[in-house]
């Protein structure tokens, strides 16, 4: 699954692809690179932003506030772009809005790719269950902006779990097929640096609950804490590739099924050697 930011402060990439023309092309050279699906989003949801239905927030560069409308404005000309180019293409929406669901849907979009499990907006998990549409329910503790504060949790792969059977639950009684469900222990959202590491060490365990997995370590800050260990000084997300390599194929080696990538062709050759192994393994 290939990245496609169309954001402006995303922690990665955010500004780089504003300009829809530069977000399409850059979608299709990943495409052209080997990607699978295509994850288009409008918002940035790292560590201190702020999420839309919170009480009032100043709309400032640090704490922007995205509505809706806006999200969609950055999204759907990428979008419609995209499936225009290459109308076989599978795209997924990252969004946690129902209003940006139904209207990517509407253009074309197959998958809804929801950070917060259909917490963030009551109408998410009905209009999902209403669009027939692939979701990805993502397990997260709090919101952006709580996320530096929360207190260290020392079983966080349990919770995740329970947390994550809890959202499957009610995204069935709301009418999601099973058949529609990926489920992503969330990387980075509302876990301590060190606290991800449990949860890549046993991501296999998320297998009891009988659906797909998928992981998106991609450059995120835990990665650049422990490439810090050698330097001394965090490593910033542009310089994060081989460390998120290395936690990508450890995903995959413990049962990932789908990966979130910035970078599809180094991953794309990291992740045949993964599945190399898989394969000798089962042989054996």
């Amino acid at each position: 699954m290939g990245i496609v930011n169309v954001t402006p402060d995303s922690f990665y990439d955010g500004g780089s692809f504003v300009a829809s023309h530069q977000a399409v092309e850059h979608a299709l050279r990943m495409l052209d690179e080997g990607a699978d699906i295509l994850d288009i989003g409008g918002e940035s949801t790292r560590p201190g932003a702020h999420v839309s239905g919170e009480e009032p927030a100043p709309r400032t560069l640090e704490k922007p506030v995205v509505t809706a409308e806006e999200e969609l404005r950055r999204v759907m000309p990428v979008l419609e772009g995209v499936l225009r180019a290459r109308p076989d293409a599978i795209v997924s929406v990252d969004t946690y809005k129902a209003a940006v669901a139904r209207s990517a849907a509407a253009a074309g979009a197959e998958i809804v790719n929801d950070v917060s499990a259909f917490q963030w907006d009551p109408e998410m998990a009905s209009t999902c269950a209403g669009l027939q549409c692939g979701v990805v329910l993502m397990h997260t503790r709090g919101k952006p902006e709580d996320w530096r504060k929360l207190p260290f949790e020392a079983n966080l792969t349990s919770l995740v779990e329970h947390e994550l059977a809890n959202r499957v639950q009610i995204a069935m009684e709301r009418g999601v097929e099973r058949a529609r469900i990926v489920l992503d222990p969330g990387f980075g959202f509302g876990k301590n640096f060190e606290e991800n590491y449990p949860v890549l060490a046993h991501l296999d365990r998320l297998h009891r609950l009988g659906f797909p997995i998928l992981a998106g370590t991609s450059r995120k800050s835990f990665i650049g804490r422990s490439i810090a260990t050698r330097t001394g000084q965090e490593v910033p997300p542009a310089a994060r590739l081989h460390g998120s390599l290395a936690a990508m194929v450890a995903s995959i080696l413990h049962g990932a099924h789908v990966v979130r990538v910035h970078d599809v062709k180094a991953s794309i050759e990291a992740a045949a050697v993964a599945d190399a192994i898989l394969a000798s393994g089962q042989l054996s």
